[in-house]
């Protein structure tokens, strides 16, 4: 799969847009400050195709990226940004909640979280949504390079336990800041476009 083969196709506001052609979908979730953005930046090693925004949640839809025309990367709206009125919010989680309901369209689920804290409790509902598809995921640990390596261990533990994960759920972690652990992400999401 080239890499470097991406176009945006289409945002989806509502479930009569989401797409249903077949192709692998590859679904990223996170916090709207966790550096959603940064991670497909990475993978896809572009400087700014997914747009890293000042200002956090920034994706108000489901964002769709073709990738080499073999599957697709959806990026899904940022959750848990506080200067975000009540109304848009809901409107949000109805989006998510529709997406999730239909879990064929998941082949695999990407959950990226801050590797230095605690999952937050919208972390933990994802990691359900995400369990809840019975489709395999991935959780990613993003800003690895501000923690110390004394610290990576038990943070890695902490956040295993705090989203209750099972074992054979992998949990990568990773700095977008530095490419840590792309390649091992990259790997999951090869194999799982190939199932």
């Amino acid at each position: 799969m080239n890499l470097q083969n991406v176009e945006f196709v289409k945002s989806a506001a509502r479930p009569g847009d989401f797409l249903r052609d077949g192709l692998p979908q590859i679904a990223f979730s996170g916090k709207s400050n966790v550096g959603k953005s940064s991670v497909l930046n990475c993978i896809l090693r572009r400087k700014n195709f997914a747009r890293v925004g000042q200002k956090p949640g920034k994706t108000i839809h489901i964002n769709y990226f073709s990738v080499d025309k073999q599957a697709y990367f959806v990026d899904l709206p940022g959750y848990g940004y506080a200067q975000v009125a009540a109304s848009e919010k809901e409107r949000w989680g109805k989006l998510m909640e529709s997406y999730f309901s239909y879990c064929e369209l998941i082949t695999l689920g990407v959950l990226i979280v801050d590797a230095r804290h605690e999952p937050t409790k919208l972390d933990v509902v994802m990691a359900e949504l995400f369990q809840s598809t019975g489709r395999p995921y991935v959780v990613v640990a993003n800003k690895l390079d501000k923690l110390k390596a004394r610290e990576i261990e038990p943070n890695m533990e902490r956040i295993r336990r705090s989203l209750n994960l099972e074992e054979h759920t992998p949990l990568i972690p990773f700095s977008a800041e530095k490419g840590t652990g792309r390649d091992q992400l990259l790997a999951h999401i090869l194999e799982a476009c190939k199932a």
